[in-house]
Protein backbone atom coordinates (compact mmCIF):
# COMPACT_ATOMS: atom_id res chain seq x y z
CA UNK A 1 0.00 0.00 0.00
CA UNK A 2 2.64 2.58 0.75
CA UNK A 3 4.45 1.13 -2.66
CA UNK A 4 1.39 2.45 -4.54
CA UNK A 5 0.48 5.58 -2.29
CA UNK A 6 3.80 6.71 -2.71
CA UNK A 7 3.65 6.35 -6.86
CA UNK A 8 0.50 8.07 -6.91
CA UNK A 9 1.68 11.32 -4.87
CA UNK A 10 4.95 11.02 -7.42
CA UNK A 11 3.07 9.65 -10.69
CA UNK A 12 4.17 12.73 -13.44
CA UNK A 13 7.26 12.80 -12.16
CA UNK A 14 7.83 9.22 -12.09
CA UNK A 15 6.28 8.47 -15.31
CA UNK A 16 9.06 10.90 -16.86
CA UNK A 17 11.82 9.13 -15.69
CA UNK A 18 9.90 5.64 -16.64
CA UNK A 19 9.12 7.20 -20.28
CA UNK A 20 12.93 8.32 -20.90
CA UNK A 21 13.88 5.08 -19.73
CA UNK A 22 11.58 3.35 -22.26
CA UNK A 23 12.61 5.60 -25.24
CA UNK A 24 15.97 4.84 -24.50
CA UNK A 25 15.44 1.34 -26.37
CA UNK A 26 15.88 3.27 -29.95
CA UNK A 27 19.26 3.49 -29.15
CA UNK A 28 20.01 -0.34 -27.33
CA UNK A 29 21.50 -2.70 -28.72
CA UNK A 30 18.99 -5.22 -28.69
CA UNK A 31 17.04 -2.94 -30.59
CA UNK A 32 19.31 -1.90 -33.27
CA UNK A 33 20.58 -5.53 -33.50
CA UNK A 34 17.45 -6.58 -35.07
CA UNK A 35 18.24 -4.59 -38.29
CA UNK A 36 21.25 -5.57 -38.30
CA UNK A 37 20.87 -8.28 -41.36
CA UNK A 38 19.75 -5.72 -43.50
CA UNK A 39 22.02 -3.24 -42.45
CA UNK A 40 24.85 -6.09 -42.98
CA UNK A 41 23.35 -6.68 -46.54
CA UNK A 42 23.71 -3.49 -47.61
CA UNK A 43 26.34 -1.96 -46.62
CA UNK A 44 28.62 -6.12 -47.38
CA UNK A 45 29.42 -6.20 -44.11
CA UNK A 46 30.67 -9.10 -42.10
CA UNK A 47 29.74 -9.48 -38.72
CA UNK A 48 33.36 -8.74 -37.67
CA UNK A 49 33.30 -5.73 -39.66
CA UNK A 50 30.07 -4.28 -38.32
CA UNK A 51 30.80 -5.11 -34.87
CA UNK A 52 33.65 -2.30 -35.27
CA UNK A 53 31.90 -0.07 -36.83
CA UNK A 54 29.41 -0.59 -34.30
CA UNK A 55 31.68 -0.26 -31.20
CA UNK A 56 33.35 2.57 -33.08
CA UNK A 57 29.97 4.86 -33.00
CA UNK A 58 29.41 3.63 -29.32
CA UNK A 59 32.89 4.88 -28.32
CA UNK A 60 32.20 8.10 -29.46
CA UNK A 61 29.67 8.52 -27.66
CA UNK A 62 31.05 7.38 -24.49
CA UNK A 63 33.60 9.78 -24.84
CA UNK A 64 30.73 12.58 -25.43
CA UNK A 65 29.26 10.78 -22.14
CA UNK A 66 32.08 12.35 -20.04
CA UNK A 67 30.80 16.15 -21.45
CA UNK A 68 27.41 16.12 -22.18
CA UNK A 69 26.17 13.65 -19.18
CA UNK A 70 27.60 16.70 -16.44
CA UNK A 71 25.23 19.22 -18.56
CA UNK A 72 22.61 18.31 -15.79
CA UNK A 73 24.02 19.45 -12.86
CA UNK A 74 23.94 22.83 -14.36
CA UNK A 75 20.96 23.37 -16.40
CA UNK A 76 17.18 22.94 -16.18
CA UNK A 77 16.04 19.46 -16.13
CA UNK A 78 13.63 20.41 -18.72
CA UNK A 79 15.72 21.93 -21.42
CA UNK A 80 18.37 18.94 -20.93
CA UNK A 81 15.12 16.48 -21.72
CA UNK A 82 14.20 18.42 -24.24
CA UNK A 83 17.20 18.61 -25.90
CA UNK A 84 18.10 14.69 -25.68
CA UNK A 85 14.72 14.12 -27.27
CA UNK A 86 15.34 16.00 -30.38
CA UNK A 87 18.59 14.67 -30.54
CA UNK A 88 16.82 11.07 -30.83
CA UNK A 89 14.60 12.12 -33.10
CA UNK A 90 17.57 13.50 -35.23
CA UNK A 91 19.02 10.29 -34.83
CA UNK A 92 16.16 8.24 -35.88
CA UNK A 93 15.60 10.32 -39.72
CA UNK A 94 19.59 9.87 -39.86
CA UNK A 95 19.16 6.08 -40.01
CA UNK A 96 16.66 6.32 -42.07
CA UNK A 97 18.97 8.16 -44.83
CA UNK A 98 22.25 6.91 -44.39
CA UNK A 99 23.76 6.49 -47.50
CA UNK A 100 27.38 5.24 -46.74
CA UNK A 101 29.53 3.37 -43.53
CA UNK A 102 30.36 6.92 -42.52
CA UNK A 103 26.54 8.49 -42.55
CA UNK A 104 25.70 5.19 -40.82
CA UNK A 105 28.36 5.62 -38.28
CA UNK A 106 27.10 9.13 -37.47
CA UNK A 107 23.54 7.76 -37.04
CA UNK A 108 24.99 5.12 -34.59
CA UNK A 109 26.69 7.32 -32.78
CA UNK A 110 23.76 9.79 -31.81
CA UNK A 111 21.39 7.11 -31.18
CA UNK A 112 23.39 5.25 -28.70
CA UNK A 113 24.64 8.58 -27.31
CA UNK A 114 21.32 10.18 -26.90
CA UNK A 115 19.47 6.75 -26.50
CA UNK A 116 21.50 4.03 -24.70
CA UNK A 117 23.59 7.08 -22.88
CA UNK A 118 21.48 10.29 -22.23
CA UNK A 119 17.75 9.17 -22.00
CA UNK A 120 18.69 6.60 -19.07
CA UNK A 121 21.49 9.09 -17.43
CA UNK A 122 18.78 11.73 -17.13
CA UNK A 123 16.07 9.42 -15.64
CA UNK A 124 18.47 7.75 -13.07
CA UNK A 125 20.09 10.98 -12.21
CA UNK A 126 16.56 12.96 -11.61
CA UNK A 127 15.53 10.21 -9.61
CA UNK A 128 18.73 9.78 -7.20
CA UNK A 129 18.46 13.00 -6.95
CA UNK A 130 15.07 14.33 -5.75
CA UNK A 131 14.43 11.62 -3.90
CA UNK A 132 15.79 11.14 -0.66
CA UNK A 133 14.40 8.43 1.55
CA UNK A 134 12.32 6.67 -1.08
CA UNK A 135 15.04 6.91 -3.58
CA UNK A 136 14.87 2.52 -4.36
CA UNK A 137 11.45 2.86 -4.81
CA UNK A 138 11.47 5.66 -7.13
CA UNK A 139 14.52 4.16 -9.92
CA UNK A 140 12.45 0.67 -9.27
CA UNK A 141 9.67 2.42 -10.87
CA UNK A 142 11.59 4.68 -13.39
CA UNK A 143 13.66 1.24 -14.37
CA UNK A 144 10.03 -0.26 -15.42
CA UNK A 145 10.65 1.70 -19.03
CA UNK A 146 13.70 -0.93 -19.61
CA UNK A 147 11.34 -4.11 -19.69
CA UNK A 148 8.44 -2.08 -20.72
CA UNK A 149 10.23 -1.40 -24.30
CA UNK A 150 12.17 -5.06 -23.86
CA UNK A 151 8.56 -6.50 -24.18
CA UNK A 152 7.16 -4.31 -27.04
CA UNK A 153 10.41 -3.35 -29.43
CA UNK A 154 11.99 -6.49 -30.68
CA UNK A 155 8.25 -7.96 -31.91
CA UNK A 156 7.19 -4.55 -33.41
CA UNK A 157 10.12 -3.94 -35.21
CA UNK A 158 10.27 -7.24 -37.15
CA UNK A 159 6.24 -6.74 -37.58
CA UNK A 160 7.27 -3.01 -39.14
CA UNK A 161 10.12 -4.19 -41.00
CA UNK A 162 8.43 -6.79 -42.44
CA UNK A 163 5.53 -4.51 -43.79
CA UNK A 164 6.79 -1.34 -44.38
CA UNK A 165 11.22 -1.73 -44.60
CA UNK A 166 14.28 -1.20 -42.07
CA UNK A 167 14.32 2.31 -43.36
CA UNK A 168 10.77 3.34 -43.17
CA UNK A 169 10.64 1.74 -39.52
CA UNK A 170 13.26 4.37 -38.26
CA UNK A 171 11.41 7.33 -40.60
CA UNK A 172 8.50 6.23 -38.11
CA UNK A 173 10.11 6.19 -35.16
CA UNK A 174 11.96 9.51 -35.79
CA UNK A 175 8.12 11.04 -36.48
CA UNK A 176 7.09 9.67 -33.17
CA UNK A 177 9.81 11.20 -31.07
CA UNK A 178 9.16 14.67 -33.08
CA UNK A 179 5.60 15.00 -32.44
CA UNK A 180 4.90 13.18 -29.27
CA UNK A 181 8.12 12.83 -26.81
CA UNK A 182 8.96 16.86 -26.80
CA UNK A 183 5.20 17.21 -25.36
CA UNK A 184 5.14 14.17 -23.26
CA UNK A 185 8.73 15.53 -21.24
CA UNK A 186 6.93 19.38 -20.86
CA UNK A 187 3.95 17.91 -19.35
CA UNK A 188 5.19 15.37 -17.25
CA UNK A 189 7.63 18.02 -15.86
CA UNK A 190 5.32 20.63 -15.21
CA UNK A 191 5.78 22.13 -11.61
CA UNK A 192 9.12 20.82 -11.91
CA UNK A 193 10.90 24.35 -10.74
CA UNK A 194 9.24 23.87 -7.31
CA UNK A 195 10.36 20.75 -6.90
CA UNK A 196 14.03 21.95 -7.74
CA UNK A 197 13.56 24.70 -5.18
CA UNK A 198 12.45 22.77 -2.85
CA UNK A 199 15.92 20.20 -3.38
CA UNK A 200 18.11 23.78 -2.73
CA UNK A 201 16.20 24.72 0.31
CA UNK A 202 16.77 21.41 1.72
CA UNK A 203 20.52 22.02 1.07
CA UNK A 204 20.77 25.02 2.45
CA UNK A 205 18.69 23.65 5.90
CA UNK A 206 21.74 21.20 6.06
CA UNK A 207 19.30 17.80 5.24
CA UNK A 208 20.43 14.72 6.01
CA UNK A 209 21.46 13.82 2.71
CA UNK A 210 23.37 17.10 2.29
CA UNK A 211 25.19 16.36 5.60
CA UNK A 212 26.96 13.79 3.67
CA UNK A 213 30.36 14.30 1.91
CA UNK A 214 29.58 15.69 -1.34
CA UNK A 215 32.22 13.68 -3.50
CA UNK A 216 33.31 15.76 -6.72
CA UNK A 217 33.91 13.82 -10.04
CA UNK A 218 37.92 14.22 -9.79
CA UNK A 219 37.78 13.22 -5.88
CA UNK A 220 35.70 9.81 -6.57
CA UNK A 221 38.66 9.30 -9.76
CA UNK A 222 41.02 9.09 -6.22
CA UNK A 223 38.83 6.70 -4.47
CA UNK A 224 40.36 2.81 -5.02
CA UNK A 225 36.18 1.74 -3.86
CA UNK A 226 35.24 3.31 -7.45
CA UNK A 227 37.75 1.21 -9.35
CA UNK A 228 36.74 -1.98 -7.33
CA UNK A 229 33.15 -1.75 -7.64
CA UNK A 230 33.32 -0.51 -11.49
CA UNK A 231 33.43 -4.06 -12.78
CA UNK A 232 30.69 -5.33 -11.44
CA UNK A 233 29.20 -2.45 -12.56
CA UNK A 234 30.14 -3.20 -16.01
CA UNK A 235 29.30 -6.69 -15.97
CA UNK A 236 25.66 -6.42 -17.23
CA UNK A 237 25.86 -4.13 -19.94
CA UNK A 238 29.22 -5.21 -21.44
CA UNK A 239 28.30 -8.89 -21.04
CA UNK A 240 24.47 -8.04 -22.69
CA UNK A 241 25.33 -6.22 -25.23
CA UNK A 242 27.46 -8.52 -27.18
CA UNK A 243 25.10 -11.57 -26.34
CA UNK A 244 22.15 -9.37 -27.61
CA UNK A 245 24.35 -7.57 -31.02
CA UNK A 246 24.83 -11.73 -31.96
CA UNK A 247 21.37 -12.60 -30.88
CA UNK A 248 20.85 -13.85 -34.25
CA UNK A 249 24.22 -15.98 -34.68
CA UNK A 250 23.33 -17.26 -30.87
CA UNK A 251 20.25 -18.51 -31.90
CA UNK A 252 21.62 -19.78 -35.30
CA UNK A 253 24.26 -21.76 -33.56
CA UNK A 254 21.85 -23.01 -30.96
CA UNK A 255 19.50 -23.79 -33.38
CA UNK A 256 16.88 -21.67 -32.15
CA UNK A 257 14.25 -19.76 -34.38
CA UNK A 258 14.86 -16.01 -34.19
CA UNK A 259 11.25 -15.57 -33.69
CA UNK A 260 11.26 -17.72 -30.15
CA UNK A 261 14.28 -16.10 -29.02
CA UNK A 262 12.34 -12.27 -30.03
CA UNK A 263 9.72 -13.78 -27.87
CA UNK A 264 11.65 -14.90 -24.95
CA UNK A 265 12.20 -11.19 -24.67
CA UNK A 266 8.53 -11.13 -23.12
CA UNK A 267 10.13 -13.46 -20.47
CA UNK A 268 13.07 -11.07 -20.05
CA UNK A 269 10.79 -8.10 -19.51
CA UNK A 270 8.93 -9.45 -16.65
CA UNK A 271 11.78 -10.77 -14.93
CA UNK A 272 13.21 -7.48 -15.22
CA UNK A 273 10.17 -5.70 -13.94
CA UNK A 274 9.54 -8.26 -10.51
CA UNK A 275 13.32 -7.72 -9.91
CA UNK A 276 13.33 -4.34 -10.38
CA UNK A 277 10.11 -3.42 -8.13
CA UNK A 278 11.88 -6.12 -5.55
CA UNK A 279 15.52 -4.27 -5.62
CA UNK A 280 13.98 -0.73 -5.03
CA UNK A 281 12.25 -2.45 -1.65
CA UNK A 282 15.83 -3.79 -0.69
CA UNK A 283 17.81 -0.73 -1.63
CA UNK A 284 15.63 1.08 0.59
CA UNK A 285 15.88 -1.08 3.52
CA UNK A 286 19.72 -2.45 3.40
CA UNK A 287 21.08 0.36 0.75
CA UNK A 288 22.15 -0.08 -2.18
CA UNK A 289 26.13 -0.61 -1.44
CA UNK A 290 24.53 -4.43 0.63
CA UNK A 291 23.48 -5.67 -2.34
CA UNK A 292 26.05 -5.00 -5.49
CA UNK A 293 28.00 -7.84 -4.52
CA UNK A 294 25.07 -10.17 -5.35
CA UNK A 295 23.04 -8.55 -8.25
CA UNK A 296 25.00 -10.33 -11.17
CA UNK A 297 24.46 -13.95 -9.72
CA UNK A 298 21.10 -14.66 -11.85
CA UNK A 299 23.74 -13.35 -15.01
CA UNK A 300 25.93 -16.19 -13.86
CA UNK A 301 22.93 -18.62 -13.91
CA UNK A 302 21.69 -17.53 -17.20
CA UNK A 303 25.91 -17.65 -18.77
CA UNK A 304 25.91 -21.09 -17.40
CA UNK A 305 22.83 -22.57 -19.21
CA UNK A 306 24.28 -20.81 -22.47
CA UNK A 307 27.55 -22.74 -21.71
CA UNK A 308 26.32 -26.35 -21.34
CA UNK A 309 22.79 -26.72 -23.30
CA UNK A 310 21.27 -25.92 -26.72
CA UNK A 311 17.97 -27.29 -25.97
CA UNK A 312 15.12 -24.18 -26.52
CA UNK A 313 14.20 -24.10 -23.40
CA UNK A 314 17.30 -22.55 -22.06
CA UNK A 315 16.40 -19.60 -24.20
CA UNK A 316 14.04 -18.96 -22.17
CA UNK A 317 16.11 -19.49 -19.11
CA UNK A 318 18.72 -17.09 -20.02
CA UNK A 319 16.28 -14.73 -21.40
CA UNK A 320 14.78 -14.87 -17.41
CA UNK A 321 17.61 -14.59 -15.51
CA UNK A 322 19.52 -12.21 -17.23
CA UNK A 323 16.38 -10.19 -16.82
CA UNK A 324 16.92 -10.48 -12.99
CA UNK A 325 20.58 -8.89 -13.23
CA UNK A 326 18.82 -6.14 -15.79
CA UNK A 327 16.03 -5.24 -13.36
CA UNK A 328 18.45 -4.59 -10.69
CA UNK A 329 21.33 -3.32 -12.11
CA UNK A 330 19.39 0.08 -12.84
CA UNK A 331 18.16 0.34 -9.05
CA UNK A 332 21.12 -0.92 -7.43
CA UNK A 333 24.46 1.01 -9.13
CA UNK A 334 21.85 3.93 -9.98
CA UNK A 335 21.13 4.38 -6.23
CA UNK A 336 24.42 3.01 -5.03
CA UNK A 337 26.19 5.95 -6.49
CA UNK A 338 23.99 9.02 -5.12
CA UNK A 339 24.41 6.71 -1.87
CA UNK A 340 28.58 6.48 -1.71
CA UNK A 341 29.07 10.27 -3.20
CA UNK A 342 26.03 12.48 -2.49
CA UNK A 343 23.92 13.98 -4.75
CA UNK A 344 25.68 17.60 -5.59
CA UNK A 345 27.44 16.27 -8.20
CA UNK A 346 25.68 13.39 -9.26
CA UNK A 347 25.35 14.26 -12.90
CA UNK A 348 28.81 14.26 -13.55
CA UNK A 349 29.75 11.02 -11.48
CA UNK A 350 27.08 9.08 -13.13
CA UNK A 351 28.38 10.72 -16.68
CA UNK A 352 31.73 9.13 -15.70
CA UNK A 353 30.17 5.49 -14.61
CA UNK A 354 27.79 5.99 -18.08
CA UNK A 355 30.42 6.76 -20.20
CA UNK A 356 32.29 3.69 -18.68
CA UNK A 357 29.50 1.52 -19.46
CA UNK A 358 28.95 3.14 -23.02
CA UNK A 359 32.27 2.20 -23.37
CA UNK A 360 32.20 -1.50 -22.34
CA UNK A 361 29.52 -2.00 -24.69
CA UNK A 362 31.56 -0.16 -27.45
CA UNK A 363 34.37 -3.49 -26.60
CA UNK A 364 32.14 -6.69 -26.46
CA UNK A 365 30.19 -6.56 -30.26
CA UNK A 366 33.44 -5.39 -31.66
CA UNK A 367 35.21 -8.62 -29.14
CA UNK A 368 32.58 -10.59 -29.73
CA UNK A 369 32.21 -10.52 -33.97
CA UNK A 370 36.05 -11.41 -33.84
CA UNK A 371 35.69 -14.26 -31.81
CA UNK A 372 32.91 -15.12 -34.04
CA UNK A 373 34.56 -14.78 -37.19
CA UNK A 374 37.65 -16.57 -35.97
CA UNK A 375 35.27 -19.56 -34.82
CA UNK A 376 35.24 -18.95 -30.91
CA UNK A 377 31.66 -20.63 -29.73
CA UNK A 378 28.97 -19.37 -28.14
CA UNK A 379 29.93 -21.56 -25.14
CA UNK A 380 33.17 -20.84 -24.92
CA UNK A 381 32.47 -17.28 -24.92
CA UNK A 382 29.93 -17.77 -22.03
CA UNK A 383 32.28 -19.46 -20.27
CA UNK A 384 34.45 -16.69 -20.31
CA UNK A 385 32.07 -14.04 -19.48
CA UNK A 386 31.48 -16.42 -15.99
CA UNK A 387 34.84 -16.29 -15.14
CA UNK A 388 34.54 -12.44 -15.63
CA UNK A 389 31.57 -12.47 -13.35
CA UNK A 390 33.33 -14.10 -10.53
CA UNK A 391 36.29 -12.57 -10.63
CA UNK A 392 33.93 -9.02 -10.86
CA UNK A 393 31.50 -10.29 -7.68
CA UNK A 394 34.86 -11.01 -5.66
CA UNK A 395 36.52 -7.21 -6.40
CA UNK A 396 33.31 -5.82 -5.32
CA UNK A 397 32.91 -7.84 -2.12
CA UNK A 398 36.35 -6.71 -1.04
CA UNK A 399 35.81 -2.98 -2.40
CA UNK A 400 34.93 -1.67 1.18
CA UNK A 401 31.54 -1.16 0.55
CA UNK A 402 28.96 -0.41 2.17
CA UNK A 403 29.94 3.10 3.10
CA UNK A 404 29.10 4.93 6.32
CA UNK A 405 25.89 6.27 5.26
CA UNK A 406 24.51 2.47 5.88
CA UNK A 407 23.96 3.93 9.43
CA UNK A 408 21.51 6.05 7.79
CA UNK A 409 19.68 2.82 6.25
CA UNK A 410 20.36 0.84 9.65
CA UNK A 411 18.18 3.57 11.75
CA UNK A 412 15.12 3.45 9.32
CA UNK A 413 11.91 2.08 10.36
Amino acid sequence: MKYLLFVLDNRRFLAFGLLLVFCSSFGQTYFISLFGNHIRTEFALSHGDFGILYSLATLGSAITMVWAGRLIDTIDLRVFSLSISAALAGASFFMASASSTVFLVIALYTLRLAGQGLMGHASATSMARYFEHQRGKAMSVAALGYPLGEAVMPLTAVVLVGAIGWRETWLAIGTAMALLLAPMVLWLLKGHGQRHHRLGERSRQGNQVFRQRQWTRREVLGDRRFYLVLPAVLAPPFILTGLFFHQIHLASTKGWSLAWLASCFIGYAAATVISSLFSGQLVDRLGASRLLPFYLLPLALALLALAVSNHPGVALFYMVTAGMTSGASFTVVGAMWAEVYGVAHLGAIRALASALMVFSTALSPAALGWMIDHGVSMEAIAWMFLAYIGGATALAVISGLPSDRMENYRRRP
